[in-house]
């Protein structure tokens, strides 16, 4: 039987780290190795890390962010399969033993996703992450891979190299580009494996601004463009965190999204492509029917 390694990057995160460490020693029927690293947190993380030592290994040590820390962790593990856990994410009952089944079962994939939940601060579901068919194409234009439901074989790693810690927020997005650009083959396990959480401190919410600027970086770096549909997600950004939305002030929210669409454009690809003015087309067209009908509704 393959052993499965599962990493924890950690900083901080006492309040859901312990249920984190349960989700994963809970799991049945698989040869298993927990590694936490842990940044050097201040709050009750490493008591919690001692209370279940006899089930993992941790250290807790400064480190130069999240990639580092799951960089360590895989350096120092052994199992033939690799799966990470953000501190506040969980792992669904026996999704570790059908994740070694079907690398057992399939000799040739190297990348297996599943379907995750998404979660609140307090375990409640609020929705299903967007997880599709597999297809490199559509990876390059949205993530639809959820991290913690993805799993890797170690031979991945050897071959492509460890996660690009100069990376804060999109070093997982970039992983999986870099392991489907070389030719590594993907495969969806279509049943729930993991709970991601989202809360206001989650990095990705609390700093999105700087989130879709390291993304369209990466993107450009990486297929030589930033695709259409990240930068209308970033000129959307922009716009929702000066306050408009297509709800109660579409008229600027569309003239701030198509001012900061073309000059995105302009940045990273040199043109504005007839996607981009599809994509901002249906966007005017949209917020003019909704100034349309809030104006009659006030009548």
């Amino acid at each position: 039987m393959s052993t499965i390694s599962v990493i924890i990057p950690s900083f901080n995160q006492g309040r859901y780290i312990e249920r984190t460490i349960v989700s994963v020693l809970s799991q049945q029927d698989v040869t298993l190795e927990l590694v936490v690293v842990d940044g050097g947190s201040s709050d009750e993380t490493l008591d919690i890390l001692t209370r279940y030592e006899s089930g993992l290994r941790w250290i807790s040590e400064k480190d130069s962010g999240q990639a580092d820390a799951v960089n360590k962790g895989i350096l120092s593990s052994h199992g033939d399969i690799i799966g990470w856990l953000n501190s506040d994410d969980i792992y669904c009952p026996d999704a570790l033993s059908r994740v070694c089944g079907f690398f057992e079962r399939h000799a040739d994939v190297d990348v297996l996703y599943g379907d995750a939940w998404i979660m609140d601060a307090d375990d409640h579901i609020t929705g299903k992450y967007a997880t599709e068919a597999w297809d490199v194409g559509r990876l390059c234009d949205i993530c639809y891979l959820c991290q913690p439901a993805v799993f890797f074989r170690r031979s991945a790693i050897e071959r492509y190299g460890l996660l690009d810690e100069k990376l804060i927020y999109c070093m997982d997005y970039e992983f999986w580009l870099r392991l489907a650009l070389a030719g590594c083959r993907f495969a969806c396990l279509p049943q729930v494996l993991a709970g991601s959480r989202t809360h206001p401190e989650t990095k990705t919410v609390a700093r999105r601004i700087a989130a879709h600027q390291e993304m369209l970086t990466m993107l450009k770096q990486k297929l030589g463009r930033a695709p259409d549909r990240w930068v209308a997600g970033y000129a959307r950004v922009m716009a929702e965190e000066k306050g408009l939305g297509p709800d109660h002030n579409p008229l600027g929210f569309v003239g701030m999204v198509l001012f900061v669409s073309v000059k995105t454009a302009m940045r990273f690809n040199r043109a504005v492509s007839w996607g981009l003015v599809r994509i901002t087309v249906r966007w005017l067209m949209t917020g003019m029917r909704l100034m349309y009908y809030n104006g009659t509704a006030r009548k």
